[in-house]
């Protein structure tokens, strides 16, 4: 986990800041241990006070939204319960993805039997996630997600849903971590060596948000690059897993 000199800050200006969040660092503090380093606390030891406008989870990377007052946190409240601003997350899933676009309409609830996870269900809460293809590769695809509503863990439950998990995701998925012997032919280990995870955390970024600012209205863009296991794994799967160009552009595709 980074620490808190390494934090980076988006943007800011009296209302608003916006982090771009290391994986491994809470968004608020654990209701069960409140001694986990957390990004509210950080930032309230900065400001005095600061408030929290949405979250993600620890291992998810990116953008996130905190109010340095009660009026903006109301504002932006508001735009996201009412769903006026927009969400873009970035995210690698297993397999060769077989539509350029789609919408994900699927209801989503709380799963009873797995503490702190979510199931599709008729009788959840309505859930939309827009999709599109930004790269496919032989054994993966990245994928742009918007997220037309914002329920807990709804892109991994509705990628899952759909049969492409997340490529990384002990929770909804097959794998802990990635390595590169999954895609490089002939890998060899040297030995006695153990071979090390390429990345080893849900391989999701909330890679851009928008928003109207509370006190200008001005529309806010702000975007988090992305960290760097994010980059070295698209590296990797553009170098072992690219896709012929073709297959690549093609919606029509579908993998054996």
């Amino acid at each position: 986990m980074k620490k808190k000199q390494d934090i980076e800050y988006v943007y800011e200006d009296d209302s608003l800041v916006i982090i771009n969040k290391p994986s491994g660092l809470l968004s608020i503090p654990d209701r069960y241990n409140l001694l986990l380093p957390n990004l509210k606390d950080i930032l309230d030891k900065k400001y005095g006070q600061i408030f929290t406008c949405h979250r993600l989870d620890k291992e998810t990377t990116g953008v996130i939204v905190f109010a340095k007052t009660a009026a903006a946190h109301k504002h932006i409240n508001e735009q996201f319960s009412s769903h006026q601003n927009t969400k873009i997350y970035h995210t690698v899933v297993s397999g060769t993805f077989h539509k350029d676009e789609l919408l994900i309409d699927i209801p989503l609830m709380v799963n009873p039997s797995r503490k702190g996870g979510m199931i599709p269900s008729a009788r959840g809460k309505e859930a939309y996630t827009k999709v599109k293809v930004l790269q496919r590769f032989k054994k993966a695809t990245l994928l742009e997600c918007e997220l037309l509503t914002g329920r807990q863990h709804q892109i991994r439950t509705h990628l899952q849903a759909i049969g492409y998990p997340l490529l990384v995701d002990s929770h909804y998925g097959e794998n802990e971590a990635f390595f590169l012997s999954s895609i490089k032919k002939k890998y060899n280990l040297p030995k006695g060596k153990e071979e090390l995870a390429i990345i080893d955390r849900v391989t999701l970024h909330s890679q851009r948000i928008e928003l109207k600012h509370p006190v200008t209205q001005e529309t806010i863009k702000a975007e988090a690059k992305y960290p760097k296991d994010f980059e070295i794994m698209l590296k990797q799967l553009k170098k072992f897993s690219a896709m012929p160009e073709f297959y690549a552009l093609s919606s029509d595709f579908v993998p054996e």
